[in-house]
């Protein structure tokens, strides 16, 4: 077998953790399972052992075995390779859409697919900068100080998922998008100055956006129905709606009529009692121009 610098590599950055597939993620393991039952499929049709295939590809046979059986998730690389010498055509190459989607948190995967249908959304941040406006490098930096520390590649792909996330703001129709934010996590200096201040002139231009408002609540104001944690509020266009607010009902999200009044009278009071969306840039303007 071919022991070269790039096959010990490749081994050895697939092997990392962040990898596996998450059991209880019913879809995410459907997904794994049929792709690794493709490649195996593929792989006795041209005739290949599975140690001929893996000097191939330039993978260690224990990973090929483990994404043949659906017991591991295949880098885009992985894939690419596979396609290149299983003579595809680009078939195997195309399994990626799907398989990418399987690397991001069941529940994170849920939440993007209620913002990428929802007609309005509105979100109040307590703590941190809301996902949906953070730059790269910040949510590297947010995700990376965890106690306990994720592994690197875990950082990549919760940082990956929650931009992906993203992707609402390029929605046509566009919805509309409201955003509260705290003072102190605009101060933070998360990842260093040159991280910060790109997440400023992210803010300024996100809230820019002609359907997003955006503003934020000074640290000098009087306590407001927020400071139990995040709220977040999604509306769509069959008049339905969905809510989740850390300091009621457990954190779970909820459909129910009564709760969903109280989580927009807590919404509405606390944007009531922020900045005007004027004022809010102008004062992450003047942030900017303090350093």
């Amino acid at each position: 077998m071919r022991v070269d610098g790039d096959a010990v590599r490749l081994k050895d950055e697939t092997n990392e953790p962040g990898w596996e597939v998450d059991p209880d993620d019913d879809w995410g393991v459907a997904v794994v399972e049929t792709v690794g039952r493709q490649l195996k499929l593929r792989r006795e049709a041209v005739g290949m052992r599975v140690a001929d295939f893996a000097v191939a590809i330039g993978y260690g046979e224990d990973l090929v075995y483990k994404i043949e059986a659906g017991k591991r998730i295949p880098r885009q690389e992985y894939l690419d390779k596979s396609d290149e010498v299983l003579k595809s055509g680009g078939l195997i190459s195309a399994t990626w859409e799907d398989v990418k989607k399987v690397r991001y948190p069941k529940k994170v995967r849920e939440l993007g697919k209620l913002e990428a249908q929802a007609v309005e959304i509105g979100v109040y941040e307590c703590n941190i900068i809301a996902g949906l406006l953070q730059t790269p490098d910040h949510a590297r930096a947010v995700i990376g100080a965890a106690q306990p520390p994720y592994s690197l590649d875990d950082v990549e792909r919760m940082a990956a998922a929650r931009l992906a996330r993203q992707s609402v703001f390029e929605r046509d129709p566009a919805p509309s998008i409201h955003f509260v934010l705290e003072e102190a996590p605009l101060r933070r200096q998360v990842g260093g100055t040159m991280v910060w201040r790109r997440q400023l002139e992210r803010l300024l231009e996100v809230g820019r956006l002609h359907n997003v408002t955006l503003q934020v609540m000074p640290t000098n104001t009087e306590p407001h129905p927020g400071l139990d944690g995040r709220i977040e509020l999604l509306k769509f266009s069959d008049g339905t709606a969905v809510g989740r607010s850390d300091g009621a009902f457990n954190g779970r999200a909820t459909h129910d009529p009564k709760r969903l009044r109280i989580l927009e009278l807590r919404y509405g009071t606390i944007r009531a009692e922020a900045l005007s969306p004027r004022e809010s840039l102008a004062f992450i303007e003047q942030l900017l121009g303090e350093k």
